[in-house]
């Protein structure tokens, strides 16, 4: 199946031709973006926390210490991630905007209690940064994998929307003599090593896909 499952909660009110139901394009947001925002309710208060994810097939992942707040296991959360791709510049300010996506997923986390999967998900996850990094690390620990805690929840209910292209001025405006157009918006990565360490190591691999 292509497409995103349409219900009730991931059926989008307000700008609806901004709807994408194409299923490649929402994984491949989830996976080039690297922070997302669980929200949950907490003692009658709803809190939202930012933290790192990564996506393994139909599943969403997030990890913290096992004791954290966000991992919010076997409760019902809403995540958010959106990647802010452009400033719109129209010639009035009525029509100016923003080029973005903005990904939303619903449904209850579930906690991983295996060792072995949670240990390949942790590895999945570094693995999504720098390929290839995990094999050069210091093993985890026992202690490590136990202090950590990792959750996942089904991608079933996921509602996706975007907006990119240029400013819809109107008509009228068309010769105003002001600048328009769009200033795009790059990720990019500058590395500075540990100045503990007196030897040169090898740069890491960093996919330059990464969005935040």
């Amino acid at each position: 199946m292509n497409q995103l499952k349409v219900t009730e909660r991931t059926t989008i009110k307000r700008g609806p031709k901004r709807t994408s139901l194409d299923r490649e394009s929402a994984w491949q947001m989830i996976d080039q973006a690297l922070i997302c925002h669980v929200a949950q309710q907490i003692d009658g208060q709803v809190v939202v926390t930012p933290t790192c994810h990564w996506r393994d097939g139909d599943y969403l992942y997030w990890h913290g210490h096992r004791r954290a707040r966000n991992l919010a296991a076997d409760q019902p959360v809403s995540i958010n991630i959106c990647a802010l791709d452009g400033l719109v510049m129209a010639r009035s300010a009525f029509h100016h905007s923003i080029n973005y996506r903005s990904l939303t997923v619903f449904g209850t986390a579930e906690w991983i209690e295996d060792e072995e999967h949670k240990a390949q998900q942790l590895q999945r996850f570094v693995d999504k940064v720098s390929p290839g990094r995990w094999e050069q690390l210091r093993p985890m620990t026992r202690q490590e994998l136990a202090a950590t805690g990792v959750v996942r929840v089904a991608l079933d209910e996921v509602s996706f929307k975007c907006r990119e292209g240029g400013p819809n001025d109107d008509e009228a405006d068309a010769e105003w003599p002001v600048w328009a157009g769009v200033i795009h918006r790059y990720c990019h990565w500058e590395p500075e090593q540990d100045p503990q360490q007196g030897a040169v190591h090898e740069m890491p691999r960093v996919r330059q896909d990464l969005v935040y």
